[in-house]
């Protein structure tokens, strides 16, 4: 199915409507269709370790279909309905997928992520009530098993964790290693309201047939939680429809049977279990996940290009920060097999697009999509005109409205006009995203449109562009980090008077944390000492800001707010003046501008300097910049 143009969305829109599509109603149907067409097509590859020979472990989608049977007639046998809970803590390996997808045909599967310290994970459990947690059992060189051990004694409705021994996976002399420095978990009898076991020891026991009755309708199948820098992180509701309705549109638009698709994201968020595991459950793409931490595993970067080669991969799924990682290494083995990577999760710097598709021959496709609308929303066509910087065009059965609040109520903004992005889809629970009522207050406009918080635009051609974030959160990485954290820790600090955090650029993460205080009259305290009382106080180590500035006074809304947006402009101007610096430049911010289309772009002077040395020194950023007039 081609699309590649705004027309082409609005053809396939007017084939039938999404209603009318001939889809499964449940996960279980969409698997079973695929294991019926591709039984002995690989389905899903994982290798622990991150060499191009590594042991690996391939399913089949028969075995897989077997396997995720299994799982969920376990699920089931441990009390878990339709309405109960699975959680899972746990790095990427074969395990994490069965668990997901078999969570999700038992009852309710709720991914957690896996870097969260204890009491965020134990306010999740409580949260969502969960009455199975699986989780690793306890590894050398991880503690997750030390957390989460921690986080189900305060989660009293959790009644079994079901372990995973990731040494399984290794060979020998490693594997007889590890039993004798397998670090042990204090205090794990007092758990006494959960009964602790081995997970496909349980797995094993279970047939391979779904031992209970599908789910007939639509309903809620996954709970997604967003962020985790405060103490309680909202609660996303997916239903069947939406996870269908993302598999539909990637094994229409984007894979197929044939694609190999190299995927080293976390398994606890909505672009690697949606974007990625969904697609190639309706498709029959195969996956491959290389180490428990993906992109964050020990030899990733390294070996990635070989990596390719040897699974003969077809599509790489990619974030900025890889990017930037990869192209500090040298292209060394044969990868003519990509047509295409997929970038999410945080705006591409438009001089790292060019290098890396320079640097690789492979096109780059931009998406964009968020955990309330089960996820995808838009993307640069893979055979159409693609604009960097910009999101795309939104996909078939998406509606996207810029809208503005008024006296009047929400208006609709004109083209290439900034607002606040909406969007109606079949991934949308309108009305209940959140578990929680009371945040699902005036979160729709007409009781339809979702508000995402993204400030965006829509131009002549029917691109998207996101110029800001309303909700002012921080994106480390593709990592949501929330202000109010940092700014509530500093808070607590007798020295200061007034807090606001915000994202400076980076150039590998896109953006990091920063802090400005303005302190109590008579005060005195150094930037240095508020950074070391951050090291305590902000529990999450992401959020920790990377610089602190003490300002005389923080430049303030009417109302007495703290105006973040002067912020933003004292942190580009301080990161770019002092990269600029560091490579010998003469050239210097001289002020930052507020454009409407562009969001905020630092104005230079040049003093000597050329165009092409400040784009080696500035390309990188995210925050565009030009020559002051």
């Amino acid at each position: 199915m081609t699309f590649a143009t705004v027309a082409d969305r609005a053809r396939i829109e007017n084939e039938m409507s999404w209603e009318e599509r001939d889809v499964p109603v449940t996960l279980h149907q969409l698997l079973s269709r695929t294991a019926g067409k591709f039984p002995s097509r690989n389905a899903m590859s994982y290798q622990l370790l991150s060499g191009p020979t590594d042991k690996a472990e391939t399913l089949t989608w028969q075995q897989l279909l077997d396997k995720t049977n299994q799982a969920a007639n376990l699920f089931r046998s441990l009390g878990v309905g339709e309405n109960d809970v699975v959680a899972y803590i746990l790095p990427n390996c074969n395990e994490t997928l069965l668990t997901f997808l078999g969570g999700a045909i038992a009852g309710i599967v709720n991914p957690i992520n896996p870097l969260l310290e204890p009491e965020q994970i134990a306010s999740i459990l409580r949260e969502t009530n969960a009455k199975v947690v699986v989780t690793l059992k306890p590894f050398p060189k991880t503690d997750v098993a030390q957390k989460v051990a921690e986080a189900v004694r305060h989660a009293p409705g959790v009644n079994t964790v079901l372990e995973v021994d990731l040494n399984r996976y290794l060979t020998p002399p490693k594997s007889w290693i590890v039993p004798l420095i397998r670090p042990k978990i204090e205090n794990k009898e007092k758990v006494a309201h959960a009964d602790y076991k081995n997970f496909n020891k349980e797995l094993n026991k279970q047939p391979k047939k779904l031992a209970f009755a599908d789910s007939t309708e639509d309903r809620v199948a996954c709970y997604f939680h967003t962020g985790g820098t405060t103490g309680m992180p909202k609660v996303a509701q997916h239903k069947y429809s939406g996870l269908i309705y993302n598999s539909w549109l990637t094994s229409e638009l984007l894979y197929t049977e044939q694609d190999v698709i190299m995927c080293p994201l976390p398994l606890f968020h909505v672009f690697a279990c949606h974007v990625i595991v969904m697609a190639a459950v309706a498709s029959g793409a195969h996956v491959v996940f290389p180490t428990p931490q993906g992109y964050r595993g020990d030899g990733v970067f390294d070996n990635f290009w070989k990596l390719i080669e040897r699974w003969k991969v077809t599509f790489i799924i990619t974030v900025p920060t890889a990017i930037s990682a990869k192209m500090q290494r040298p292209v060394d083995a044969d990868i003519s097999t990509v047509k295409t990577a997929f970038s999410g999760s945080a705006p591409l710097p438009v001089e790292l697009f060019r290098r890396f598709e320079e640097a690789t021959n492979i096109k780059i496709i931009e998406g964009y999509g968020l955990t309330e609308a089960t996820c995808l929303v838009s993307c640069n066509p893979i055979d159409g005109e693609k604009k960097i910087g910009s999101i795309g065009i939104t996909f078939p059965y998406t509606d996207v409205k810029i809208l503005n609040n008024t006296p009047d109520g929400p208006i609709e903004a004109g083209v290439d006009e900034i607002g606040e992005i909406c969007i109606s889809n079949p991934g949308i629970y309108a009305g209940n995203t959140y578990t929680e009522a009371e945040k699902n207050a005036d979160l729709y406009h007409f009781d339809k449109y979702l508000r995402t918080g993204d400030l965006g635009r829509v131009d002549g051609d029917g691109y998207l562009w996101i110029t800001g974030r309303a909700k002012d959160l921080i994106i480390r990485g593709g990592h949501n980090i929330d202000p109010a954290e940092i700014e509530e820790a500093l808070l607590g600090h007798e020295a200061v008077a007034f807090a606001g955090a915000i994202g400076q650029p980076d150039e590998h993460a896109g953006e990091v944390p920063c802090a400005f205080v303005e302190l109590v009259e008579g005060a005195s305290v150094t930037p240095e000492e508020l950074m070391e009382y951050c090291k305590v106080h902000v529990h999450e180590r992401a959020a920790q800001p990377k610089h602190m500035t003490i300002l005389d006074e923080l430049p303030k809304t009417a109302v007495g707010k703290v105006f973040k947006p002067d912020l933003r402009k004292n942190a580009i101007t301080r990161v770019y003046n002092g990269a600029l610096e560091e490579a010998g430049l003469a050239a210097r911010v001289v002020s930052v501008i507020d454009d409407k289309k562009r969001g905020l772009v630092a104005q230079l002077d040049a003093n000597g300097s050329s165009d092409d040395d400040v784009a080696k020194v500035l390309g990188g950023h995210t925050r565009p910049w030009e020559w002051a007039a």
